[in-house]
Parts: C-alpha cells; sequence; structure tokens
C-alpha cells in the first residue's frame, strides 16, 4: 500500500482541504443567498472550517482516497470517491449532531448542498488532473511523439489507446482510428473519434497525415493485416501491430508495450489457432513432465507452454549447452518458474537416459529432440539415423521400462511419402511410435504429431530471407512455384499439447497448417515489409531445389486415410500398424551399419525399409483403420490394446 505522506498523497490531501472549505463555505451561501441569520455565522468561523475538513480528510484516507495516483483514475475511483464522500459528509453529519458545537443546528440544506458540491469538487478534481496529463493543450497539434492513426476500436484497441494517453514514455498520440465495422463511425475511444472503415484507411491517411499506422486487432486474419499494410506502404508510412492472440497471451507486458513491428508471420493468411490449454492440459498438471530438444525452437516454446500449466517439475533435456541454458534461464529468470530441472544429455545414449528416467521419474515424455535440416541430413546420413529413429527408439524404450503414462513425439510432414534422409528417418520414428503404442501389454499411451514448417524456427526460411534481405539481396528461392506449409511456433506447440490430451493408442495425428504458401510470394512480402521493392531493388534468384527436396509437401502420405478428430484443427491418420517383430529386427539392422559408419549401405537399407514396410493388413478400412474390429486385427497377426 502507498503511504499517505509520500510527496504525491500530501499534494493530494492539501488540494482536499481546500476543496473541502470550499464546498462548506459555498453551501452556507447558496443556502442562504438572501442573507445569512447572524447565529448561523459561527459554522463559518475558521475553526468550525478546519473540524469539518479535519473529519471529511481523515474519512478520505480510510477510505484510500490517498494510495492513488490521480493521473490513473478510473470509473472504479470515481465510485470510490462517491462512496468516501458520503461516509464524510455522514460522519460530519454525526459528529455535529452527538456533539453540540452550536445551539443553532445547522440546516439540512446545507448537508445536502454541501455533499454535492464537495462530490461535484473531490471527483472533477481528479478528472481535471487525469485531463491536463493525457490531453493536449489548446492548439497543439501534437502531444508527444508519433502521431498514429489506430486500426480497431474493439477491447485491445481501446486499452491501447488508454495506454498511450498515460504513459509519455511509450510516445505516441493517437490521432483517430478506422475499424471494420462502419456502425462504429464518429464514436470515439477516450476521446478520439473512429473516422471511418479499414476500406476509408487510404483516404484518412491522405486527410490526418499521420507518423504511423497501428494495428490493434490480435484475432485480425492474414488477409486484413495485409490489406492494412498495403494501404500504409502506399502511404510510405511503417505500421506496427499486437501480435497474434497465442502471442499475446503468452506476454507478460502491458499490450501498447507489445506493439512491434508487422512481419510476414502477421500476413499470410493464417486464420489463428484457438486452443484452451488450461482446459485440456490435466494430463501435464502435477506431474513430471519431460521435453527432450528443449532448447530447440519447438522444445523451447513447449517449455514456455507447459511452464504455465502446473507441472510439479519439467525436465529439459538437450545436448547443446547453450541452448538449455537460455531456455532455463528464461523459465526461470523471466516466467518466474522454479519447477525446471536442466538436464544436458544425449537421447542417443541408453545409460544416460536411464540415469536422467530414474533419478526423475518423468509421468509425460514430449520428444522432441531430433535433426531436421534436410540438405544437411542427406549429407549426414548415419547421425540422421543415430539421433532421429535410434534415438527415438531409445527414450521410447526407457518411457514404457519406467512406466510413463503419456508419450508425445513431435513429427515432420517430411514423414509422409519420405524421399529424404531426414524424412525417412522420421517415418520410422512414427512407427515406433505405432508398434508401442498398439501393444496390449504396454500402458503407456504413445502418439505422434505431424505438422509443417514452423515460422521463424532455427534454419527455416524465414530467417535466412531475413539476413538475405538485410544485406541487400538477392533473396535465393530454390523454384518459382515451390510451396510450403506454415505455422506458427506457439500454435504448433497449443496443438501439440491438445494432441497430447487427446492421444488415442499409437495414433498419428497431423495438423492442420492451412493453406500451402509459395515460397515465391513469401520472398515479395518479405521485401516490401521491409520497404523495397523486390526485383528492382532487392533480386530474387532462383537457385534450384536441394537434393531430394519436394517442390509441394503433403501432410498425408499414400494409403493413409484421414478422418476427424475431437479438435477441428487437429486429424487422425489411420493406416495399417507396422508388425513390430519386423521393425525390430530391421532397426537392429540399421543400429548395426550405423555402428560400422557404411553411410552407403544404411541409406540403401532406410529406402528400402521405408519403400516396403511390412505391415499387419493390406489396406486400410473404407471407414479408416480406427474403426476395425479387435477380431479382425487379431486375425492380422496385431492386437491392439483396448
Amino acid at each position: 500500500m502507498r503511504s499517505p505522506f509520500n510527496r504525491h498523497a500530501v499534494w493530494q490531501i492539501a488540494t482536499d482541504a481546500v476543496l473541502i472549505a470550499a464546498a462548506w463555505t459555498l453551501a452556507w451561501l447558496l443556502r442562504f443567498d438572501q442573507g445569512r441569520p447572524v447565529y448561523y455565522n459561527h459554522y463559518l468561523d475558521w475553526q468550525i472550517i478546519l473540524a469539518v475538513v479535519g473529519i471529511q480528510l481523515t474519512v478520505f484516507a480510510l477510505a484510500g482516497f490517498y494510495n492513488r495516483w490521480w493521473r490513473y483514475v478510473s470509473t472504479r475511483d470515481m465510485w470510490a470517491a462517491l462512496r468516501g464522500v458520503c461516509l464524510a459528509s455522514l460522519a460530519t453529519f454525526v459528529i455535529f449532531t452527538l456533539f453540540e458545537f452550536h445551539p443553532a443546528r445547522v440546516p439540512k440544506g446545507v448537508w445536502f448542498i454541501d455533499l454535492l458540491l464537495c462530490l461535484a469538487f473531490v471527483a472533477g478534481s481528479r478528472l481535471l488532473a487525469r485531463t491536463l496529463i493525457e490531453r493536449p493543450l489548446p492548439g497543439q497539434v501534437v502531444v508527444r511523439g508519433k502521431e498514429a492513426i489506430v486500426v480497431g476500436a474493439g477491447d485491445a484497441a481501446q486499452l491501447v489507446i488508454k495506454e498511450m494517453l498515460r504513459n509519455p514514455t511509450l510516445g505516441y498520440t493517437p490521432i483517430g482510428i478506422v475499424d471494420d465495422d462502419p456502425r462504429k463511425r464518429n464514436l470515439r475511444l477516450h476521446g478520439i473519434r473512429v473516422l471511418g472503415t479499414t476500406a476509408d484507411l487510404p483516404r484518412v491517411i491522405r486527410d490526418r497525415r499521420p507518423d504511423e499506422i497501428l494495428i490493434a486487432m490480435p484475432s485480425a486474419s492474414g488477409e486484413v493485416r495485409g490489406r492494412i499494410v498495403e494501404a500504409a506502404r502506399t502511404g510510405g508510412l511503417p505500421v506496427k501491430t499486437l501480435p497474434g492472440l497465442a502471442e499475446l497471451v503468452s506476454g507478460d507486458s502491458g499490450l501498447a508495450t507489445q506493439l512491434r513491428p508487422v512481419e510476414v508471420e502477421d500476413v499470410l493468411g493464417r486464420e489463428p489457432v484457438e486452443v484452451d490449454l488450461e482446459a485440456i492440459a490435466g494430463y501435464v498438471s502435477n506431474e513430471v513432465v519431460m521435453v527432450t530438444g528443449a532448447g530447440g525452437s519447438i522444445g523451447s516454446e513447449l517449455c514456455r507452454q507447459l511452464s504455465r500449466l502446473g507441472p510439479t517439475r519439467l525436465v529439459l533435456v538437450d545436448n547443446s549447452e547453450p541452448a538449455l541454458f537460455e531456455i532455463d534461464r528464461e523459465l526461470a529468470r523471466e516466467r518466474g518458474f522454479l519447477s525446471g530441472v536442466a538436464i544436458v544429455a544425449d537421447v542417443k545414449d541408453g545409460v544416460r537416459m536411464r540415469q536422467v528416467f530414474e533419478s526423475h521419474r518423468p509421468g509425460v515424455i514430449f520428444h522432441a529432440a531430433a535433426y531436421k535440416h534436410v540438405a544437411m541430413m542427406e549429407t549426414n546420413p548415419l547421425e540422421a539415423v543415430r539421433n532421429n529413429t535410434l534415438g527415438t527408439r531409445t527414450v521410447a524404450d526407457v518411457a514404457v521400462e519406467f512406466g510413463a503414462k503419456r508419450f508425445v513425439l513431435v513429427s515432420t510432414d517430411k514423414a509422409a511419402n519420405p524421399q529424404t534422409i531426414m524424412g525417412q528417418s522420421k517415418a520410422l520414428c512414427e512407427w515406433i511410435v505405432e508398434t508401442w503404442g498398439h501393444r496390449a501389454d504396454v500402458p503407456t499411451r504413445f502418439v505422434a504429431v505431424r505438422f509443417g514448417n514452423v515460422l521463424g524456427s532455427s534454419g527455416s526460411v524465414i530467417p535466412i530471407f531475413r539476413r538475405q534481405i538485410a544485406r541487400g539481396g538477392p533473396v535465393t528461392v530454390t523454384h518459382p512455384e515451390m510451396t510450403r506449409f506454415f505455422m506458427t511456433i506457439p500454435e504448433a506447440v497449443q496443438l501439440v499439447v491438445q494432441a497430447g490430451a487427446i492421444a488415442e493408442r499409437g495414433q498419428v495425428y497431423v495438423l492442420d497448417m492451412g493453406d500451402p504458401v509459395r515460397i515465391m510470394d513469401l520472398a515479395e512480402n518479405m521485401i516490401r515489409l521491409s520497404g523495397k521493392e523486390p526485383g528492382s531493388e532487392i533480386a530474387i534468384q532462383v537457385i534450384g531445389p536441394a537434393p531430394g527436396e519436394k517442390l509441394h509437401e503433403v501432410l498425408v502420405g499414400e494409403g493413409e486415410v484421414v478422418s476427424a478428430s475431437p479438435h477441428p484443427k487437429i486429424q487422425r491418420i489411420a493406416r495399417p500398424p507396422v508388425e513390430g517383430a519386423w521393425l525390430d529386427e530391421e532397426l537392429a539392422v540399421l543400429e548395426r551399419l550405423v555402428d560400422s559408419g557404411d553411410a552407403a549401405a544404411l541409406v540403401e537399407q532406410l529406402r528400402r525399409i521405408v519403400a516396403d514396410p511390412r505391415r499387419v493388413a493390406a489396406a486400410v478400412p473404407a471407414s479408416g483403420w480406427d474403426d476395425a474390429s479387435p477380431a479382425s486385427l487379431a486375425d492380422a497377426g496385431q492386437t491392439l490394446a483396448p
């Protein structure tokens, strides 16, 4: 609680004392405007006025008037002022009634007028103080900083405008608003007028000549943001935006301080993914949760979001000490999560993994550790199989050995119809999860989650393009018609956690990535967002696909049937399960080839396995494999757990 004797409180008390005295004096003058009887003059003596001021200031202090700064006065504070003034007037009336200050009683009209005047003075002084701080002086064009047009007139916009008006350090003065809803035209938010719709933005820019455009619509689609950016670019203005809902929720600061320059992620046209993590994360709360690859793009975001869901302990495993250090420090120092345990370990090391499980006994495992760069894995096939495939087998085996409740594999769209070493190694990871999940004697629930590129992840195309644009180009594109699926990292991780909650045994899920994005369009948009023109100011160079790189990625492979799941953005993939005994034999062969260092034989063996997996049935039922009866599965030589 703020001390009543600080500088601001002393100034407020002195002001209120003058206002109380003025209200008391003016109440008598108004009540007896034709001349006051002389026997009432005693009530205007300085001793009586001091008594009234002392009584009412005491009540004001007890009511918490001086625990607030006037510049931050709100509607709630106004109601508190009403209660405080009424209590102060009541206290004065009671004291004057109980203790006879003068034989002639104070007329009832004086008490009523004093109450109204005191309320008007006290509330009005606070509103005036805030108005003088927040509003420009007469004749001023700019109060402070940059003049901005705010796009959006919803809750987020009004909070942003309110913060700009009361916080000079932000360096912004809102001078107008545009909004999609034409019914809001000429309405005002905190005194700032809605000048038109977003379609009117070019005209508003011409008429008002702002310094910047601020998008305050967290749920706006990429298409809407794109139109706003284009209008601002035509007018030569920079654009800032509030982040999307997923990013906004995870932020720790005020809305206005989260404004940032518009990035290509904001204009890709994706609709925001809505996941209520707290509602579906019962399997995480009060559990020891382990994240492998915790220092990577996906792993670190998993740690951030899981830390909000109440695990008793979060075990962070990674073999990259710098990356692990960064996420561990962020959780502890920036997010106040003190139940994290950072462990430098390699998922390929079975002995070390058993030590970790023995020490911490994780109940839920998110396995995100993997080598992911396609071109690099083409030239390093031994490490691709060692880390991705055999590492997944090691962690899965140890999870079963120690009775973990749930195992969630982070997979990739490269595992669908895999043509590269990286994709083939991840396809085998999915098979490992499926075969363990389909065993009736294993209590651990295994699930794999497959998705495409995540925006801004290490080594992805967007950071590469940014560096090339910063150097002045050229921006290198592999093929004019190449497309890729994209999703933000927070979106992908939220859906991974959601899929872990659904967690049917041995199931592979695929995330709805929206429509594929043409990489050439992506490059052109990023160049324009940087303030340059593609082709004329920054060149785009077509360099051709890397070995094994697909022109168009797919999320669902041949022979796979897609069906709905309880979440609209997550789909189930149905396919005949792989024979567990056959897979164990093939993994043993791969392990021997890795140990011997025979890369050529390993590549050939890997392609043969992926091209012709031995499955328990020849075809998927028309309604999906999950609808097949347990008897038919048993006849096929595989028993699914109930």
